[in-house]
């Protein structure tokens, strides 16, 4: 994998923030959706649609390319405004975020939107799908990777660790996890909920490699992407370490804005912060 040089890094920070502005301009828009994961992996699915992924937006059935599982469709705002960044279809088109007969609905649908791999629904069945695309392909013979997008909160669901047994039995060193570990869900806090830690060893007593960096460092994700490429006999999961709105200081954190979107005066709010953070990210590449 390339490496990520300083000013590639500017780039990647000043494109997370555009694809945050999108991802709140849809929100208010569609006057539904969810806010708080969207803003949360805006730094990793920048990373992965501009650095990480190999891919072509011009075609998206390229054989050669990775696969992106979205395990936790929810968040596809955050996906939808990153594919668009991306060339994957018109900026424009994010307005019609959950409008009846439009391509971008709540919960992603392949057959509607080339570029996106499955179509996501029931929490937990993500990383299945992941680990069957990365079982066909090793008996393929090829080298494409995938990775699987999960939240946190998804590990209650007994699939999920279906999944990470399945993928530690076939060895699917072609597969990596992302875990979004911003301790929410749509009805509390997840040690609230059901309590989860410690995920690190839990993943590491299914012979999964583990590593654990912060979300919001796109050089930490990045290292870790490549460093998933050179472990052999086991799958790799990425525990990103990440807030819940991270950009609106008025969501960060706070488990109510798992699920609901920002009226207009909020949404006017957020975009003039995250307006005045661009700013701040441009004139750090004049020092």
């Amino acid at each position: 994998m390339e490496a990520l040089h300083e000013t590639k890094l500017k780039q990647l920070e000043l494109k997370a923030n555009q694809i945050r502005q999108d991802i709140i301009a849809m929100l208010v828009e569609a006057g539904s959706g969810h806010s708080a994961g969207p803003l949360g992996m805006a730094d990793i699915f920048t990373a992965l649609y501009f650095h990480v992924l190999k891919h072509d937006p011009k075609h998206p059935e390229w054989p050669g390319r990775d696969r992106l599982v979205l395990s936790n469709g929810h968040i596809c705002p955050v996906r939808y405004a990153a594919m668009a960044e991306a060339g994957y279809f018109p900026v424009s088109e994010l307005k019609t975020l959950r409008r009846l007969g439009s391509r971008l609905q709540g919960h992603p649908h392949r057959i509607a939107l080339p570029g996106m791999e499955t179509t996501s629904g029931p929490l937990g069945s993500g990383l299945s799908q992941a680990a069957g695309m990365a079982l066909a392909l090793k008996m393929d013979g090829v080298s494409n990777r995938v990775y699987c997008a999960m939240s946190d909160g998804e590990h209650d669901a007994g699939q999920t660790w279906e999944a990470v047994m399945f993928a530690a039995k076939y060895k699917l060193n072609n597969l990596t996890g992302i875990l979004d570990r911003n301790n929410i869900q749509i009805d509390g806090y997840t040690e609230d909920i059901m309590p989860l830690d410690d995920l690190k060893n839990k993943y590491e007593s299914f012979n999964w490699h583990v590593i654990e960096i912060n979300g919001h460092n796109m050089r930490e994700f990045v290292d870790a992407c490549a460093t998933a490429e050179t472990i052999f006999e086991k799958p790799t999961v990425i525990i990103a370490h990440t807030v819940p709105g991270q950009g609106v200081d008025f969501m960060e954190g706070k488990f109510e804005w798992h699920g609901k979107p920002p009226n207009k005066e909020e949404a006017a709010e957020a975009l003039r912060e995250l307006r005045t953070l661009q700013g701040q990210i441009e004139a750090s590449h004049l020092e």
